[in-house]
């Protein structure tokens, strides 16, 4: 029995995915949760949190992408020919939220206040392009013979835009919850306050996507409730109420690190349920991950290489979340 490097793509490829989901998602919460916070110290201390880590957490993003350049060619092909204007949105709001970041400590105290404008514009369209995109790659694309031949703005579609919302509500209580962990006094009581209607929130548009998306897609409302299938994804949604549940408590009794591990678990959860509706397509509604991929020649080559440098970026990203582990006040300056 061969080994089926297909399969282990993908699943490098979801864990790039999920790494980049978890680890931006909540600097991109950050900058999404700055208009409920109005002290520019208590406004510092927020960008403090992150500031050593925000940029090498994106290092996620490059491998998802260029994994899939290598082992899923035509993947990429048609991802990006049907996500083109998305993707493009996305990525100048991470650009634009980027170079507020820096940016906004050179400022004068008197123009601060516009690059903290330009940072919560970043990371809301940022985030909300995601969203869509993920949104548009649910429902599928048109592929004739390998191509893309949908339109340019076959990506907008009300179900899309919702997701893009959607991910804003996630993205908003996992920096919340962040900063829960990482902050203390006035800002964390403030976040724990804030993260009680955040939950009921990501509740309700989960709930929201989880029926939209059986119905808007009948290829995916047989692959849930069809046999063996159906055993898999029938746990989501109780693991779901349980870990809401465990949440509102750990909130509740001001916990430290339990509201943000919750989170993370929440995230996961629906990351399943995702994986669990697409499998085994790549290009949905009809293209599999064997169908998409490259010569076996080029995906052992490349697989290689991403052994060799996967682990070196986990030490590395492990290294500094430990280094600059531990709360953030405002007598720290930014990194």
């Amino acid at each position: 029995m061969g080994i089926d490097l297909p399969l282990i793509w993908t699943v490098i490829i979801a864990f790039g995915v999920m790494m980049y989901v978890i680890m931006d998602g909540f600097d991109l919460g950050i900058g999404i949760l700055f208009p409920f916070v109005k002290s520019a110290g208590e406004r510092d201390v927020m960008m403090n949190t992150v500031a050593p880590v925000w940029d090498g957490n994106e290092t996620w993003l490059v491998l998802g992408g260029a994994a899939l350049f290598g082992a899923f060619p035509m993947a990429y092909a048609v991802v990006l020919s049907a996500l083109y204007l998305p993707l493009i949105f996305m990525l100048l709001g991470l650009i634009f939220r980027g170079v507020a970041f820096e940016f906004r400590f050179k400022a004068k105290v008197s123009r601060r206040h516009i690059w903290d404008k330009a940072f919560i514009g970043g990371s809301a369209a940022a985030t909300f392009f995601q969203g869509v995109a993920l949104g548009a790659y649910v429902e599928g694309f048109k592929v004739v013979d390998g191509k893309f031949v949908g339109g340019s703005l076959d990506w907008l579609t009300p179900f899309s835009l919702f997701c893009g919302l959607a991910l804003i509500a996630a993205y908003a209580l996992l920096g919340c919850t962040w900063l829960i962990m990482k902050t203390e006094g006035r800002l964390q009581e403030q976040m724990h306050n804030l993260a009680k209607p955040l939950v009921f929130v990501l509740l309700a548009v989960t709930g929201i996507v989880s029926l939209w998306t059986p119905l808007a897609d009948p290829a995916i409302a047989d692959r849930w409730f069809s046999t063996p299938n159906i055993y898999w994804f029938m746990p989501v949604p109780i693991l779901v109420l349980l870990c809401t549940w465990a949440l509102l408590k750990a909130v509740a009794r001001y916990a430290n690190y339990a509201p943000f591990v919750l989170t993370l678990v929440m995230i996961f959860l629906g990351y399943s349920g995702l994986a669990i509706s697409l499998w085994p397509n790549i290009i949905p509604p009809s293209v599999s991950i064997w169908a998409a991929a490259a010569p076996p020649q080029s995906q052992g080559f490349i697989l290689v290489g991403a052994l060799f440098i996967i682990p070196f970026i986990l030490m590395y990203t492990a290294w500094s979340y430990y280094v600059f582990r531990g709360k953030v006040n405002e007598d720290h300056g930014y990194h």
